[in-house]
């Protein structure tokens, strides 16, 4: 499939890894689980302030889980939307160049006029087929709405 014959999804769309987020949701599931489970048969020489610690610390791993299940890309009407794990970047459609994936990259790349190019982690390289079809349908995206807006 060519990069031409792509033609832009209907907005607004978000993409978003399918493995990743099974992964990071379904081990904070279990992470969870574990310390409730480990917080109620503790031996009695723990106290409560142990087990309330031991919930705590799992709601901390699950927390960072959620912020590594959470990455997407979403685009609508006015720009692009790069959810990473710490950041959220926002730019409007006449800013966004363009978006690459390398292979053997763990997630594409998405540049913008200011020179700053960002790992857009919604977009997993480790989904092949369907990340590849990801990354076109948001460059046909661009084409449409970046150049367009600026010639138009």
């Amino acid at each position: 499939m060519s990069q031409e014959s792509v033609s832009p999804p209907p907005l607004p769309v978000v993409w978003r890894p399918k493995r990743g987020r099974i992964a990071a949701y379904g081990f904070a599931g279990v992470i969870m689980l574990g310390a409730a489970l480990m917080a109620i048969f503790l031996s009695e020489q723990f106290t409560l302030a142990d087990r309330i610690a031991m919930i705590g610390l799992g709601g901390v791993v699950a927390g960072v889980l959620h912020l590594l299940g959470r990455v997407r890309v979403e685009a609508d009407e006015r720009g692009i939307t790069v959810v990473n794990p710490l950041r959220v970047h926002r730019y409007e459609w006449p800013e966004v160049l363009g978006v690459t994936l390398i292979e053997h990259e763990p997630w594409a790349k998405i540049d913008f006029t200011d020179g700053v190019t960002i790992g857009a982690m919604g977009l997993q390289g480790s989904e092949k087929d369907r990340t590849v079809r990801q990354v076109r349908e948001l460059a046909a995206l661009i084409r449409e709405r970046g150049e367009a807006s600026e010639t138009g």
